[in-house]
């Protein structure tokens, strides 16, 4: 006999579960999400898959889902990535039948499409969440049959109007530790004084920044260089390079490969430099600092590019795409900034008008309005 909606959600725990890909682009809003629905007394558990073991993630618990990406064109290849989403989307149905929630919430990534899957196969409501200004390939095959999407920015493109239809602004979450820093006044650089620059590609870093950024600061003018402070996160195999360029240029670098507090770091920054993903956007925006951005090339969506968008048409970055981004240009744009300096303070406030800084909120009351907790 067929469970009736009303019966099915009695059924249900108070329970909303977060599937993320194992990066900070995907994880990082989840986390936001996590703790805003903790506010309202709301557990949470993570599916998520093997990249995440380094992430503290605020899930009352934590359930690894085989996962992988759909982006191999040989006929094997393939068959293997349709057989290890099946395989996941077995064990999302299981997990989905003991752990009963309210909602599953997805946050791009292919890691999310088994439990989203699994959850519209058992009639759980769905809330999609897309960062990017142009949405991704795994939201794609998903949002046709999610209950409700939401979105990082106000226009996503190339969407038709059945779903536009599902669709609601909330802006992309950003996690507490931005928030805090979020509280940080700009620190307006003097001409003749000390500049922070911070560096970094994302949470997996980005060799571009270790073979680009370390050889345009070298070409700046001696006393321009003397005034520099550096923070750049690189690949663990690109630290010792770059912890040598820096040193045979006479820089003063602080470099790892991940600074667990790169948020209170970009506050105390006057410029960042860095890719454009949708986390990185939203937290330049939240804080508020000026940025040079420079977008994933090789993307099939071209998010990053959309992303970046957002920020240089609002006044608060500067994108340089890929195939420009060489030492000398790089140079050439941070003499220019750090020569006047005016232009980075109008560029950090321009960059708090394209935030949106309660969408954790925003967020988690669409999600309990869907799940009608």
């Amino acid at each position: 006999m067929p469970v009736n909606a009303g019966d099915l959600a009695e059924m249900r725990n108070n329970l909303v579960l977060l599937a993320a890909g194992g990066t900070g682009g995907h994880l990082f809003p989840a986390e936001a999400l996590a703790v805003a629905l903790d506010k309202h007394g709301i557990a949470v558990d993570l599916a998520t898959d093997t990249r995440a073991a380094h992430f503290r993630f605020p899930a009352r618990a934590v359930h690894l889902i085989p996962s992988a990406t759909l982006r191999s064109r040989n006929p094997l290849g393939y068959a293997r990535t349709l057989a290890l989403l099946g395989a996941g989307t077995t064990k999302a149905l299981v997990l989905l039948g003991r752990v009963k929630p309210a909602v599953v919430v997805g946050f791009g990534g292919y890691p999310t499409v088994p439990p989203l899957y699994a959850a519209t196969l058992r009639g759980i409501p769905t809330v999609l969440h897309e960062q990017n200004g142009v949405m991704g390939r795994a939201n794609r095959l998903l949002a046709s049959r999610v209950t409700a999407i939401a979105t990082g920015f106000p226009e996503v493109t190339g969407l038709d109007s059945a779903l536009r239809a599902k669709m609601t602004f909330t802006g992309n979450p950003v996690r507490p530790a931005v928030v805090s820093a979020a509280e940080t006044p700009y620190p307006a650089p003097r001409a003749d004084g000390l500049l922070r620059i911070t560096v970094f590609g994302g949470s997996q870093g980005a060799r571009v920044m270790s073979d680009v950024v370390p050889e345009a600061i070298g070409r700046l003018a001696p006393v321009l260089k003397a005034r520099l402070a550096i923070t750049q996160q690189a690949r663990g195999e690109d630290l010792e390079r770059v912890r040598a360029a820096y040193g045979r240029f006479g820089i003063a670098a602080e470099t790892a490969d991940f600074f667990a507090d790169l948020p209170a770091r970009i506050a105390a920054s006057h410029l960042i430099v860095s890719r454009s993903g949708a986390s990185t956007v939203a937290e330049l925006s939240a804080i508020g600092r000026p940025a040079i951005v420079v977008p994933l090339p090789h993307a099939l969506d071209q998010d990053q590019l959309a992303n970046a968008g957002v920020l240089e048409r609002a006044g608060a970055a500067i994108r340089i795409d890929q195939p420009s981004f060489t030492p000398e240009r790089l140079a050439a744009e941070i003499a220019a900034l750090a020569s006047g300096p005016e232009r980075l303070v109008r560029m950090a406030a321009a960059a708090k008008t394209a935030g949106t800084i309660d969408a954790a909120d925003r967020l988690a009351d669409l999600v309990m309005k869907v799940a009608g907790i």
